[in-house]
């Protein structure tokens, strides 16, 4: 009868040397930065406020006024925000360093999540008689723009690393 190996010492059949990691050398990542460029966050508040512009100028056509300005609040309570949040990610103060960068975004973060949660509860004495179905359906178009940079983004091109 033969041994039993402890769990998970077992032969699996493969080489189990890991292949040795070589760090990129700057002028490599240069290229991969250079293949694959970021998304500015002012393009995805540019695609909320065009999106919520045609949210309510459809709501305006089929509907009222009182729904067209409700979506309007909701396009508002996320578009104002996100703009605030992206114009303090982009100041050169958050890309100090790492520390500050990832402090920066928690507290941008913070201050859309408020600023947001504030112009909903202000958006009842700005608009009589508002229609809160209507100001959630802007609220949700506008939020879902997020989706759509990242569906509409350039592919990242393939990186030839020459060692």
């Amino acid at each position: 009868m033969g041994t039993i190996a402890p769990l998970g010492l077992q032969d699996s059949g493969f080489d189990e040397t890991e292949p040795e990691i070589v760090p990129l050398t700057p002028a490599q990542v240069a290229a991969v930065k250079a293949a694959n460029p970021p998304i500015s966050p002012w393009w995805v508040v540019l695609g909320q406020v065009v999106v919520g512009l045609l949210a309510t100028g459809l709501a305006w056509g089929f509907f009222d006024e009182v729904v067209a300005k409700s979506v309007a609040c909701g396009v508002a309570a996320v578009a104002v925000p996100a703009a605030l949040f992206a114009r303090g990610l982009t100041n050169r103060f958050a890309q100090a360093n790492l520390g500050t960068a990832v402090m920066s975004f928690f507290l941008w973060e913070l201050v859309k999540v408020v600023m947001t949660v504030g112009l909903l509860l202000a958006a009842h004495r700005w608009v009589t008689d508002l229609s809160w179905p209507a100001m959630l359906v802007g609220l949700v178009v506008t939020i879902k723009v997020y989706w759509l940079a990242l569906a509409f983004r350039r592919k990242a091109l393939p990186v030839q690393v020459n060692a």
